[in-house]
């Protein structure tokens, strides 16, 4: 092998397609430094989406239908019927739709106490208890039961805190003195009226309105209520398994279906991340596939080179077998080096932004993705069966 190894030595030094091998050779390091580029970007994207700095409640969104001004007046218009539910239970990007069911009676609340005075007309709505994010021993009620539990938004309590309270010259409270506050409860209709106790057992961040158990929903609005198993509901808690997914915007915007747009804001930034990467990563590819394609010629040309030693040396014994062995030891090395300098240039690159993000309270990997190493892996493999392959094919034509 050390005749070979001189003889194809020598041909490549003679210049033989040389200012081509540099070239491939810095394409070839651009593209794969885009390729890593654009997947760690992405991947960092989602660390920073559904890290410990994503809200754990933002998976569960209610959703009712757009108020315009052509079905105001059309109050069964704004309900749900059974027929969307089912449209919207079988989108892929959903977990679970709940309906919200909602008062059909009058309620009424106010303070027993001079201490605190208030009096407001209420609305009760329900849900599912796997759909709160408040866990209480006591969110229970039985026919026979005076005491109604309740749940409120928490920014219910905000406002009061920082509002209402100062505007009115009213105490400030803690949420344990809040929740602590008795509750006098008036319901009437159909001619019949009760009087009850409500006591605050959460504060909830994820639904914005007032809570009681479901049972208490269905037995009132059977007694106090009108039409209550005719009214199809106005609202749905939908538990979905990526709020930012763009397919979920989109269905939202397509059907004219509303929901707190901070939960979904992420889907805008998505989609742009995207966007970008694809453009990036596809700019990429293209590159790896000149840069392989001018590898592939400059090995033509080698050979090409090479033909009448190459001739010789197998007239003198030397097998098609050891040429190739030969010649991707000679290549495939060089493709190895190139990969792991672009690796370790995206590490560094990767290191230096989380540095700058943890000062952005934003927090993502210091070290590269495992995608973005198997990434690196899967383009060495290609490039050793591209190598592998023209020189196959074109040491074949030569004997």
């Amino acid at each position: 092998m050390t005749v070979l190894n001189t003889l194809l030595q020598k041909t490549i030094r003679g210049g033989v397609g040389k200012s081509r091998f540099i070239m491939a050779g810095i394409g070839l390091g651009i593209a794969i430094i885009l390729l890593l580029a654009a997947i760690q970007a992405y991947m960092d994207f989602r660390e920073l989406l559904y890290g410990n700095q994503q809200n754990n409640g933002a998976e569960f969104l209610v959703i009712n239908k757009i108020i315009t001004n052509q079905n105001m007046a059309q109050k069964e218009a704004l309900r749900f019927t059974p027929t969307e539910i089912e449209e919207i239970k079988k989108q892929d990007f959903l977990d679970a739709v709940e309906p919200v069911q909602s008062s059909t009676f009058k309620v009424s609340a106010q303070s027993p106490s001079a201490t605190l005075p208030f009096y407001t007309d209420l609305f009760f709505e329900a849900v599912d208890t796997t759909f709160l994010d408040v866990k209480a021993d006591d969110w229970k009620w039985k026919e026979d039961q005076d005491e109604l539990p309740i749940i409120l938004p928490n920014d219910f309590f905000d406002l009061y805190n920082f509002a209402f309270a100062p505007s009115q010259g009213l105490p400030q409270l803690s949420a344990e003195t809040f929740m602590a506050l008795p509750i006098e409860i008036h319901i009437s209709g159909n001619g019949l009226s009760k009087k009850m106790m409500g006591h605050i057992v959460g504060l909830s961040d994820r639904i914005t309105s007032v809570l009681v158990p479901k049972n208490f929903i269905v037995w009132a609005n059977k007694h106090f209520g009108t039409e209550a198993e005719k009214k199809a509901p106005s609202r749905l808690v939908i538990k979905v398994k990526d709020p930012s997914n763009p397919a979920l915007t989109e269905f939202l915007k397509k059907h004219q279906y509303s929901t707190n747009q901070e939960k979904t804001r992420f889907s805008k930034y998505r989609s742009i991340v995207e966007t970008i990467v694809s453009a990036v990563g596809g700019i990429g590819f293209t590159m790896l596939f000149f840069a392989l394609l001018v590898f592939s010629l400059f090995i033509q040309l080698t050979i090409e080179h090479a033909k009448s030693e190459i001739e010789l040396l197998i007239t003198l014994g030397v097998s098609p077998k050891q040429l190739r062995q030969f010649l991707l030891k000679l290549f495939f090395p060089i493709h190895i080096i190139i990969t792991l300098l672009c690796l370790g240039i995206i590490e560094l690159l990767q290191w230096q932004l989380s540095i700058y993000l943890t000062t952005k309270n934003m927090i993502i990997g210091t070290y590269l993705s495992w995608v973005s190493v198997l990434a690196c892996g899967i383009v060495l493999f290609v490039v050793y069966i591209v190598l592998y392959s023209t020189i196959r094919k074109y040491i074949k034509r030569k004997i």
